[in-house]
């Protein structure tokens, strides 16, 4: 049975998480100097210390999903850092290996950062040492035991406010431009979509959300009328390439499905395409069904327009 929780001692503990991360410098895109992230030296972390690791195994340790996985390890083969290689027990299974240039490449990376923790604990006599390494056991112990926490999820969700459609506008453009090609067109496309939200949207019956992590901007979803009765419009699901692997995408679109329920819609509408690749296995998996085909040529490219439905 849980116990209760006063705010003062809520806020002490968030007060704590932002003093540490910011302390021991985590917030920063790249970490130890280098080209990697926080998740892709995690990963390369696993293979160097634990050895040989099957990617589902690795995905429940880190708490990544298997697509974000999946892009790390694609960018570190092409690096020449991973080799998947058959397990020594079982010849079907493939287990991700890190390469003597991958062992090359991590190797400074993880001397720098026992040379920065050091000097930290450097700071302290050995006496502060002690206090500092004690209290750190004591806060890993208590967390551990039988999963008594379970911390919130690394993003906030609001509803929409001044800026915030320019930014969906703009990142959809500047998104979709980069990783499929796409033109101009397809970030006006957004921005009349945008605008007539912002001048017709019923707040009873339509939403859009942003989502925040760390303070700033990190993805969208909005719900819209499709002018059937009973059925609503999935809309302008972003998110961005740093909240990639926390669950967000998937977050974002069980709170549209939530909000649709309780406004009285029967079924969720939206429309993609044959190159929203990552897209179209999150509705797959929240199961929509597509319905409906045509081949167009549109922002510049020839693709198939998709329209999926799901029932509440």
């Amino acid at each position: 049975m849980p116990f209760p929780v006063s705010r003062d001692k809520i806020a002490l503990v968030r007060s704590f998480n932002r003093f540490f991360t910011r302390h021991i410098g985590v917030l920063g895109e790249n970490l130890l100097q280098t080209a990697f992230t926080l998740t892709e030296l995690r990963v390369l972390y696993e293979l160097a210390h634990h050895g040989d690791q099957q990617p589902a195994a690795l995905c429940r340790q880190l708490g990544l999903d298997r697509g974000y996985l999946s892009r790390i390890v694609g960018k570190f083969e092409t690096a020449g850092l991973v080799a998947k290689v058959a397990s020594a027990t079982d010849g079907r299974a493939k287990l991700l290996h890190l390469t003597e240039q991958g062992r090359r490449i991590y190797e400074p990376m993880d001397q720098r950062s026992c040379e920065e923790v050091a000097e930290m604990l450097a700071r302290f006599d050995d006496a502060d040492q002690l206090r500092l390494l004690d209290a750190m056991n004591t806060i890993q112990a208590l967390l551990d035991k039988k999963g008594a926490v379970k911390f919130a999820q690394p993003f906030l969700l609001r509803t929409h406010g001044p800026g915030d459609m320019a930014w969906i506008t703009r990142r959809h453009g500047e998104f979709y431009g980069r990783e499929q090609g796409w033109d101009s067109s397809f970030e006006t496309l957004v921005g009349q979509i945008c605008l007539q939200f912002e001048r017709d949207h019923d707040p009873s019956m339509e939403r859009c959300w942003i989502a925040e992590m760390g303070g700033e901007r990190a993805g969208s979803i909005a719900l819209t009328r499709s002018g059937e009765e009973g059925v609503a419009k999935l809309r302008l699901l972003l998110v961005e390439e740093k909240a990639r692997g926390s669950g967000l995408g998937s977050h974002l679109v069980d709170t549209c499905h939530a909000f649709a329920r309780a406004a009285g819609y029967r079924k969720m509408r939206l429309w993609t395409t044959d190159q929203q690749q990552e897209a179209r296995q999150l509705y797959r998996n929240k199961g929509y069904v597509c319905v409906a085909e045509e081949s167009v040529h549109a922002f510049g490219k020839d693709m198939v327009n998709e329209t999926w439905e799901l029932d509440l």
